[in-house]
């Protein structure tokens, strides 16, 4: 069948690691057990006067010119963000679903595709389960990777996970986030293994999972944390050169992270591209993509990226290595776009 087939010019996948936003609330590290009444984290404007420190081109280096420009006040508003001055630990709190029926489209327009992929993803399933996968994401949650800038200079981070239902924890794991590292995913910690069993039996849809991530960030009273910046193409209506990203009605603001990246950073577990041992995990895309860095790690020439990988095993029945099988299921679980419109 797989000589005649061709790829679905309509094939997308739904996410099934489903994050919501990350809240802030701030409070007392020796006062965690009383979080639940801990105050919320607002965004507030504040004005500052900078002064010219771009680079400069070739004819504004003169001396006059610059000292004229100096003279010129860089006045910027921003957004900033900070724990109250009595309150020396952030809160950032999730929630994150694992939904079942990875691997299956959610729009395809070719029966015999669909198929061919459905039994490619049961044998992969059949060989290796989710287990593999599952643990690189519980890692991810354990390691408190999702704190982003937050996490950096932290005195303690602790990481609260808790299996939801019925709206009541039925069981929680605790981590201590700064001593799991960054760069290894594949942890023998007991409690990593035991969360990654629970999402793996979501992905494989054994049972329904909702998980509650809450992190305590102690970083010293008064100190400025790290909302997600909103992307704002127009800043002429906001006068803002930063404004950060809250959540609620007005006068019930809270500063939250963006749900994509809290995404970002669970499936921050693709450490099987060449180069992998210099640079580390790097989030599942399709081309590995690093925007920071501005490089795709996975190029079409190397032949490692998603679609070549997913063409070769699904088209000419080449079944990539078992680190690669694990990133294009990741990539599907990752859900998105890949038709061949062409």
């Amino acid at each position: 069948m797989s000589n005649n087939l061709k790829t679905a010019s309509v094939l997308a996948f739904e996410r099934k690691l489903d994050p919501s936003d990350a809240v802030f609330h701030a409070g007392r590290w020796d006062e965690r057990d009383a979080a639940a009444s801990w105050a919320p984290v607002k965004v507030r404007t504040k004005s500052v006067r900078g002064t010219i420190s771009n680079r400069l081109k070739t004819k504004d280096q003169d001396p006059t010119k610059l000292d004229a420009a100096i003279q010129n006040p860089n006045l910027q508003t921003v957004d900033v963000a900070a724990l109250p001055a009595d309150a020396d630990t952030l809160q950032v709190q999730f929630t994150l679903r694992v939904l079942a029926g990875a691997g299956t489209p959610s729009a395809c327009n070719s029966a015999e595709y669909q198929a061919k992929l459905a039994q490619t993803v049961q044998s992969y399933v059949a060989s290796y389960g989710f287990v593999a996968l599952a643990q690189r994401y519980a890692a991810n949650l354990a390691n408190a990777r999702f704190l982003w800038r937050n996490r950096v200079g932290a005195e303690t981070v602790q990481v609260n996970v808790s299996q939801l239902k019925n709206g009541k924890a039925e069981k929680t794991w605790t981590f201590d986030a700064l001593s799991q590292n960054l760069r290894s995913l594949d942890t023998g910690h007991h409690d990593v293994q035991s969360l990654a069993v629970l999402i793996a039996d979501g992905l494989a849809g054994e049972s329904h999972v909702l998980l509650q991530i809450t992190a305590f960030v102690r970083m010293g009273a008064g100190q400025e944390v790290f909302p997600s910046q909103e992307l704002i193409l127009d800043k002429t209506n906001t006068g803002k050169s930063k404004t950060l990203y809250q959540i609620g009605e007005k006068g019930h603001e809270i500063a939250a992270i963006h749900s994509q990246k809290i995404g970002n950073a669970i499936r921050t577990i693709d450490n099987w591209y060449e180069g992998a041992e210099e640079l580390g995990p790097i989030a599942v895309e399709p081309y590995g993509s690093v925007t920071t860095q501005g490089k795709a790690y996975r190029q079409p020439k190397q032949k490692q990226d998603f679609y070549t990988l997913l063409d070769n095993w699904l088209l000419n029945d080449k079944a990539p290595t078992v680190e690669q099988q694990h990133f294009v299921m990741a990539v599907l679980i990752r859900g998105g776009v890949f038709g061949d419109a062409g």
